[in-house]
C-alpha cells in the first residue's frame, strides 16, 4: 500500500487536479495531471453539479470542490478520491451559497473564504476532512471580496487579491489553530482578481489575474510582508486554477482573449518564468485546483 508522507498543506507529491469551470457551458470535469512528468491531463471523473467559480481544497486522501455558480450561487461541497479515478459525491454545504471564494487547506480542515453571495462576502467557512458534514462560519476576512487566490502554510490560510468593486492587493492571513478573523499582513505587487494561488513550504504565490496579467508574485509565510514579482506566466491570463507540488507551482486553464487549456509550471527553488508543460482536456476558466 502506498503511504503518503506528512508534508506541508500547500503541496502534493503525485498529481494536480482541475475541476469545474466554464467554456460555453459550466463544466463538471475533474482533470488530473502528473507532477513527475510534463504531460497533458486526463479526465478522471465528474462533479455532482456542473459549475463555474468554485474553491478547491485538498486533504491527504481527497479533493474538494466547494461553492460555485450554475444559474445561481451554490453551497455544494463535493469530494472525490485521490486513490481511485471516480466521480465526486456531495458531502455537505457551505454556510452561504456563493461563487468565486478562495480555498485553503490545513491538515484536518478545508476552508472557503469570501466570494459573491449576491453581495461581496467576508465569510471564512471551515469543514472537516474526517467526516462528511456541513461547514461552519469561523471568522471574517478584513475585506469582503470575490475572485481571490488562496494559499496555505502549515499554520495559516491566506487570501490574496480579489475584487470588491475595484481590484484589491490585500493579503489576508488567518490561523488554522483558532477560529478567528483574518488580519491584513501585506500587499500584492499589482491589485488584481481572478488569480491562481500556489504554496511552497515557505512561500505563497499569486499568479495571473484580470487584465491578462502574467505576474507571478511571491510572499513569505514566516514574516508578514509585501509580495515581490518573481516571474511571468507563459501567457497573461485570469481565472486559472492553481496547483502545488513539493517543488513547483502550476497554473492551469484561464482566459486571455480566449479560453485556454494551458498548464504552466514554475519552480519554487528559483525565481523564474513559467514553462508550458501540458494541456487540460477541456479549455476552461473560472476553474479550481487540488493536489495529491
Amino acid at each position: 500500500m502506498l503511504v503518503r508522507p506528512v508534508m506541508f498543506r500547500g503541496g502534493g507529491r503525485l498529481s494536480g487536479y482541475a475541476s469545474a469551470g466554464f467554456t460555453t457551458l459550466q463544466s463538471n470535469v475533474i482533470d488530473k495531471f502528473p507532477f513527475a512528468t510534463d504531460s497533458n491531463a486526463t479526465d478522471v471523473g465528474d462533479l455532482t453539479v456542473a459549475r463555474l467559480a468554485p474553491a478547491g481544497q485538498s486533504s491527504n486522501i481527497s479533493g474538494y470542490t466547494s461553492g460555485g455558480y450554475l444559474g445561481a450561487q451554490l453551497n455544494v461541497i463535493d469530494k472525490f478520491s485521490f486513490s481511485t479515478d471516480s466521480n465526486a459525491t456531495d458531502v455537505g454545504d457551505l454556510t452561504v451559497s456563493r461563487q468565486a471564494p478562495a480555498g485553503q487547506s490545513s491538515a484536518i480542515y478545508g476552508y472557503s473564504g469570501g466570494g459573491d453571495s449576491g453581495t461581496y462576502s467576508n465569510v471564512i467557512d471551515k469543514f472537516p476532512f474526517a467526516t462528511d458534514s456541513n461547514a461552519t462560519d469561523v471568522g471574517d476576512l478584513t475585506v469582503a471580496r470575490m475572485q481571490s487566490a488562496g494559499q496555505s502554510s502549515n499554520i495559516s490560510g491566506y487570501t490574496s487579491g480579489g475584487y470588491l468593486g475595484a481590484q484589491s492587493n490585500v493579503i489576508d492571513k488567518f490561523s488554522f489553530s483558532t477560529d478567528s478573523n483574518a488580519t491584513d499582513v501585506g500587499d500584492l505587487t499589482v491589485a488584481r482578481s481572478g488569480i491562481a494561488g500556489q504554496s511552497s513550504a515557505v512561500n505563497g504565490y499569486s499568479s495571473g489575474g484580470t487584465g491578462q496579467s502574467n505576474v507571478i508574485d511571491k510572499f513569505s509565510f514566516s514574516t508578514d510582508s509585501n509580495a515581490t514579482d518573481v516571474g511571468d506566466l507563459t501567457a497573461g491570463r485570469g481565472n486559472s486554477a492553481g496547483q502545488s507540488s513539493n517543488i513547483s507551482g502550476y497554473s492551469s486553464g484561464g482566459i486571455t482573449t480566449v479560453v485556454v487549456n494551458i498548464i504552466d509550471k514554475f519552480s519554487f527553488s528559483t525565481d523564474s518564468n513559467a514553462t508550458d508543460v501540458g494541456d487540460l482536456t477541456v479549455s476552461r476558466h473560472v476553474v479550481c485546483g487540488q493536489q495529491y
